[in-house]
């Protein structure tokens, strides 16, 4: 099975397009969309593109996922800066209820089986935290705590806007 994971498209439907063009030429069998579809410029649209896929497409919910939410629910989050403040305003009001709904029902985590991996765990930022931020310079003795109870092969995180593998202990 291949498996396509993309992270944090901000409501970018131009470039969503673009990597899934990408993603139907590797004639991939399954997308697992890691956290943020939002906030950003096309949220709806967005959103629509993704489920209309005619691949299976799993969702986990990321941090910016979670603060559009809590402002529909009428509860500004603290961790928006109140430059933001406005573009989670805006994406809040461009949603449906069932949207909202959809949102809600994703989970932070996702384990998904792969043949000749096992069992894939799929988080926005780490396992434990969907704003938790990490590089491939972070210290090995900070990322142990995270990663070292975790009975899986391999974890795929995103949140960073940054590509790059790294081992820690045996993941």
């Amino acid at each position: 099975m291949r498996i396509a994971a993309i992270y944090d498209i901000h409501g970018n439907l131009p470039a969503l397009e673009a990597v899934l063009q990408d993603i139907r030429q590797a004639k991939v069998d399954h997308v697992v969309v890691g956290g943020d579809v939002m906030p950003g410029p096309m949220p709806r649209e967005t959103l629509t593109c993704l489920l209309g896929l005619n691949i299976p497409v799993q969702f986990i919910q990321g941090n910016g996922d979670r603060v559009v939410l809590a402002q529909i629910a009428g509860t500004e989050s603290s961790e928006v800066s109140e430059q933001f403040r406005e573009v989670v305003r805006w994406n809040a009001q461009q949603l449906h209820p069932e949207d909202e709904e959809l949102l809600g029902s994703w989970s932070q985590t996702l384990r998904v089986e792969v043949s000749g991996l096992g069992e894939v765990l799929f988080c926005h930022a780490t396992p434990r935290n969907d704003t938790e931020i990490f590089t491939r310079l972070t210290p090995e003795d900070r990322l142990l705590p995270v990663f070292e109870g975790l009975k899986v092969p391999v974890v795929v995180c995103g949140h960073t806007h940054m590509q790059f593998d790294r081992m820690i202990g045996r993941i």
